[in-house]
């Protein structure tokens, strides 16, 4: 059998760049096209259509992929090993045998075998390139085999002499190799009956942990975002050469690129979706982009970067994310271009061509995302599919805002992303996003029980008497609110017997019956060296109590249910948590050390009990200056933007910019230099620009002189116009901008802080997005 060319161009192919998982997805998309045609024929196919991959058991071994499709006949086995070949249409298939094909065998091994058949040949015919072997004359040696039975049908390629470091790489990560797999195919191995086997393991379709089609978030309050939209634009068909690929401008005969006149009507499709991940990573999130249904990019965050169109440099920093940026994002899609060109290597697209740049244009549009930015640029809102779910969901805040789940208090990261870790798992529970819905709600509940109970205790059921009546120096048995009521008969008559006492179950049941799960504290608690117990948390319901088995009062109760299950009982109206703010965690883990001291026999002490179990199971509360610096630095850039949009909506930006500083002025332009802001530094003052770069505890300054500009709903919620006293107005403004100190002084000094200031600057970053307007 000729190939063409020599083979010292063949070993040369084998230097391109191509990853492992790349060369072994070269042969597979091969059966996939076979596959894909027969589906479309509508012929039967009883024997199925799968395809499998043996690995190298040795760094000696072999690579063999089998497939049960169709089998070729000699000459096209002929045209499908020989270098720069290809029958395939390139608009219609996955592969493009010949070049594919022999660039990923010549980069795994020496010598690669084909051998093929079709039902009904009374043989398996193939061909052996041998590396070593192939002269100048381009003959490589023809290769037959006996078959068994003459219905087999379909391809096998074996390659040997292994490349030592592939064989090694294959030979130990069988199991990535199918993970890289299974979202390579994830769209073909979901809709189509294809069964694709690594090492003897089925391939799952890796899909994607998004939120529900029905879900959506209120903008402001009144604007509804939906987390799912769904993308089908048909564009206006075009002619193609179904040679080398090129579309065609103009209505020539011949192909404007390669001459062929093999040209055809062509449909060009943008379809697809852009949605919202049920949680946040710092890797896995961005947009996949298919080409008839193969990802050849995936997690792509290219679309999140705004490029100005007139090649104006300096703007391309990412827009998304841009809050909590170390926790990552959550915006996600997947986009099928089936008639966009992609690279040789099928891991980019030709992002120069015209038909990707539309694509750009119809998902993220012309503008930036940010809307301020857009409006500063001279761009009208923009209205894209992209921006609406970035406007949507571009902050990460706990609760139905923003749709992500929390504990009452703050997000849960760490334990939406085992939850999305578990959805890739398959465990059933957590296939729909009901788990992560319910976290949602369970957070908006315990909030308002908070709230509520703070309110409760801030404001006293009754007139405490006897406490003023000593307080006004009267005795202490005199009584205070008229004479005392002897005891008669009649009144003793009236008193309705006592009820039967309650037991202990009875009134453990009522407690649950009634309480709230606390999602953040429903988890394993333990050390190595002390077990571990499984808990579920609840918070009592505001207005019960909890008393222990002496009928006394206490924050927190322990039901041991079987083996290491327990449920937890907190009791948020306690004194030790009203009074005297301590943190449920902090109780709950001395109650559980407890415990696990007499079950382990420990000879440690309580705290170093408590630190230990804290440690170990409470990793994700940690207090240190990066991770609670990033939030503070998150919240400032989010009101930095409300407040420049406060001042364009006003005009007051030059009256703004007058009450800084003269060094607060310097400091801003060396901020928008280091930026690569150098344009913007002649205009300071003529617009809200420099907002964005002045230092964070000028804008406490800012707020502070200018209240009218920011509060009622301008940037902050609290009332100060319609404030009739100047000690009121004082009030309402001192609650926002105390908070605002305290996060400007972290996000800008976050290096030394101490724990007490960590903690205090994280309490005051989540009371000030309460004063946010429109986060209600």
């Amino acid at each position: 059998m000729k190939i063409t060319p020599s083979a010292r161009v063949l070993s040369m192919l084998g230097e391109i760049d191509f990853d492992e998982w790349q060369c072994v997805a070269e042969l597979v998309d091969n059966p996939f096209d076979d596959f894909l045609d027969i589906l479309r024929s509508g012929v039967e196919w009883p024997d199925g259509f799968t395809v499998s991959v043996a690995l190298p058991s040795s760094p000696k071994g072999v690579l063999e992929v089998r497939d049960t499709g169709r089998g070729m006949s000699y000459d096209r086995l002929a045209r499908a090993v020989r270098a720069g070949w290809s029958g395939n249409d390139m608009h219609d298939k996955l592969g493009l045998f010949g070049m594919g094909f022999n660039i990923s065998t010549a980069r795994l091994g020496r010598r690669t075998r084909v051998l093929t058949t079709r039902a009904g040949d009374t043989e398996w015919i193939g061909v052996e390139i041998d590396l070593d072997q192939i002269k100048d004359d381009f003959e490589a040696k023809d290769i037959t085999e006996p078959k068994s039975d003459p219905s087999q049908h379909g391809t096998r390629i074996t390659v040997d002499r292994l490349h030592r470091t592939r064989a090694e790489w294959l030979r130990r990560n069988g199991s990535a190799l199918r993970n890289t797999l299974g979202s390579v195919y994830s769209w073909i191995l979901t809709e189509h009956p294809f069964d694709l086997y690594v090492g003897g393991t089925r391939v799952k379709p890796v899909r994607h942990c998004r939120w529900g089609d029905d879900r959506y978030v209120l903008y402001n309050g009144k604007e509804r975002i939906p987390a799912y939209i769904q993308i089908d634009e048909k564009l206006q068909d075009g002619i193609a050469c179904r040679d080398c690929g090129e579309w065609q401008i103009g209505s020539g005969e011949d192909c404007s690129v390669c001459g062929s006149g093999n040209l055809a009507v062509r449909e060009r499709r943008i379809h697809g979706w852009l949605g919202v991940q049920r949680y946040l990573d710092k890797t896995e999130y961005g947009i996949d982009f298919l080409r008839n249904g193969r990802k050849i990019l995936r997690w792509d965050k290219q679309l999140f970067t705004w490029n100005n169109p007139d090649g104006i440099a300096g703007n391309e920093e990412p827009e998304y994310p841009v809050e909590l940026a170390h926790q990552g994002g959550r915006l996600i899609g997947e986009i099928h271009l089936d008639h966009v060109p992609v690279t040789y290597q099928k891991d980019a697209f030709e992002y120069g061509d015209r038909s990707w740049l539309s694509a750009v244009e119809l998902l993220r549009g012309v503008a930036p995302l940010q809307p301020q930015r857009a409006r500063k640029l001279g761009y009208p809102e923009n209205e894209s599919p992209l921006a609406l779910l970035f406007k949507g969901f571009r902050r990460n805040d706990a609760g139905l805002r923003c749709l992500v789940p929390g504990d009452g208090n703050k997000p849960v990261h760490a334990d939406t992303r085992d939850w999305g870790r578990k959805f890739q798992a398959g465990v059933p529970e957590f296939q729909t996003d009901e788990h992560w819905w319910q976290a949602v709600l369970r957070h908006e509940e315990i909030k308002k029980q908070s709230k509520e109970a703070k309110t409760a205790a801030s404001v006293p059921t009754q007139p405490d008497e006897k406490a003023v009546g000593e307080a006004l120096g009267f005795p202490a048995d005199m009584p205070t609110s008229g004479k005392a009521q002897p005891e008669t008969a009649s009144t003793a008559s009236a008193t309705p017997a006592p009820a039967a006492p309650e037991t202990r179950s009875e009134r453990l049941a009522r407690y649950e019956n009634a309480a709230t799960p606390h999602a953040y504290l429903s988890r394993s608690f333990g050390h190595p060296e002390l077990g571990y117990v499984k808990v579920r948390t609840l918070l009592l319901k505001p207005g019960e109590r909890l008393l222990n088995d002496n009928r006394l009062p206490v924050p927190v109760l322990l039901d041991q249910r079987s083996g290491n299950e327990l449920t937890a009982l907190v009791d948020p109206e306690h004194a030790v948590f009203q009074r005297f703010g301590a943190d449920y965690a902090d109780l709950l883990v001395v109650e559980l050390a407890a415990v696990l001291k007499v079950r382990a026999r420990s000879d440690w002490g309580p705290s170093q009990l408590v630190a230990a179990i804290r440690a170990e199971s409470l990793q994700d509360s940690v207090l240190d200056g990066t991770t609670v610096g990033a939030e503070a630095r998150d919240l400032l850039a989010e009101i930095r933007e409300r407040v420049a949009e406060a001042l364009d909506r006003s005009g007051g930006f030059a009256n703004a910019y007058g009450h800084l500083s003269d060094e607060e002025k310097v400091a801003t332009e060396e901020a928008m230099i280091a930026a690569g802001r150098v344009g913007l530094v002649g205009s300071l003052g003529r617009d809200s620009g420099f907002v964005h770069h002045m230092p964070a505890l000028a804008l406490v300054r800012l707020v502070q002189a200018m209240p009218e500009s920011f509060m009622d709903g301008g940037v902050f919620r609290g009332p100060y116009a319609g404030v009739s006293s100047p000690s009121g107005k004082a009030l309402s403004l001192a609650r926002v901008t105390g908070c605002l100190a305290d996060v400007a002084t972290l996000g800008t000094f976050a290096g030394g802080a101490t724990t007490q200031q960590l903690r205090r600057a994280r309490l005051s970053i989540a009371l000030l997005r309460d004063e946010l307007a429109g986060e209600g």
